[in-house]
């Protein structure tokens, strides 16, 4: 059966996407339309864009309310309401901590606790205040920002599967920056789109575990890829709301959901938590599926498995038999 392989550069990462059907001309039609759809969210949502509805928002929602158009206000409610859901370890707000770590990062040295406590001060969706009537987004107090950094990848690949099935798309893989997956259907003969994950303590082709996707989103958090470190000590670039520090112990959290924005969001809440908190987490109406948590202690590695996606294996794979992400 004919395949066609799209991909679109956007949100600083690469979206790659493999459609598969009768009809290969048509196929692509549909395809490049899915990926034009990430790109309008992208102008929606990229606070590096002057003039998207974000950077609007962050500029002057500490002064005024700011109206949004409904699709950005829907985003933001959804944002809130994970947040809550979550315990405060999604936050959409996190931007402020995350700069600070980032700034002492790159002269390699601790931020001091007044720093932190001052930033701290700035987070928290709580001071987010949506008026649903108005359409408008007002800050409670100067230094909120809102990043959509680990919810508008998920958002743009709902968007995109959307239009991919209002084409009449059935069989699909749409993946952005290999951190975020959603698998449309499945390839003839096969029971699932296979994807596996990379072990994040071992080679390039080291795998940890195999998630198998159906109608269903993939998504990936770690705090490996982007570190500093002081004194000889790593630090990631995954902050904890709560304490306004770098996360420390997780290392990697992944979940199988009905929709992605709330795979990407959940998957970070998890990253978070760890899994002390995760149990209570993963019974929230989050529309959760399957969940993977890898903690490292001293002592040894833990791997926690949750529902019946993944499953754990030790092994290399060849690159060309089955997209691995980390």
């Amino acid at each position: 059966m004919p395949e066609v392989r799209l991909a679109c550069y956007a949100m600083a990462t690469r979206f790659e996407l493999i459609l598969v059907g009768e009809d290969e001309v048509y196929l692509r039609a549909a395809g490049e339309e899915a990926l034009r759809e990430i790109t309008r969210i992208e102008e929606l949502l990229s606070i590096y864009r002057p003039t998207s509805e974000l950077a609007r928002v962050n500029r002057m929602a500490a002064e005024r309310a700011v109206y949004v158009v409904p699709e950005v206000f829907s985003l933001l409610k959804a944002a809130k309401r994970l947040s809550l859901l979550t315990s405060g370890a999604f936050d959409m707000t996190i931007g402020p901590l995350v700069r600070l770590w980032r700034t002492c990062g790159e002269v390699k040295r601790m931020p001091s606790e007044t720093e932190i406590e001052e930033t701290r001060a700035a987070v928290g969706m709580q001071l987010v205040e949506l008026d649903e009537e108005a359409g408008t987004v007002r800050f409670l107090r100067p230094g909120v920002s809102l990043d959509p950094g680990a919810i508008g990848k998920g958002y743009a690949v709902d968007i995109a599967v959307r239009r991919l099935r209002e084409n009449g798309i059935t069989c699909a893989l749409l993946h952005g920056g290999s951190s975020t997956v959603y698998a449309l259907g499945t390839p003839k003969g096969d029971s699932g789109w296979r994807v596996a994950l990379r072990d994040p303590n071992g080679t390039e082709q080291a795998v940890v575990a195999v998630a198998e996707l159906r109608d269903a989103a993939l998504s990936v958090s770690a705090p490996h890829g982007r570190w500093f470190e002081v004194d000889g000590r790593r630090y990631g670039h995954v902050i904890e709301p709560s304490s306004g520090r770098p996360i420390e112990g997780v290392q990697l959290a992944a979940t199988v959901t009905e929709f992605a924005m709330e795979g990407d969001a959940i998957s970070t809440a998890l990253l978070v938590l760890g899994s002390a908190a995760s149990p209570q987490l993963l019974q929230e109406p989050l529309g959760i599926y399957s969940a993977l948590l890898i903690e490292m202690t001293k002592e040894q590695r833990r791997i926690y498995l949750f529902g019946s996606h993944f499953s754990e294996t030790q092994t290399e794979i060849p690159l060309e038999r089955m997209p691995i992400f980390s």
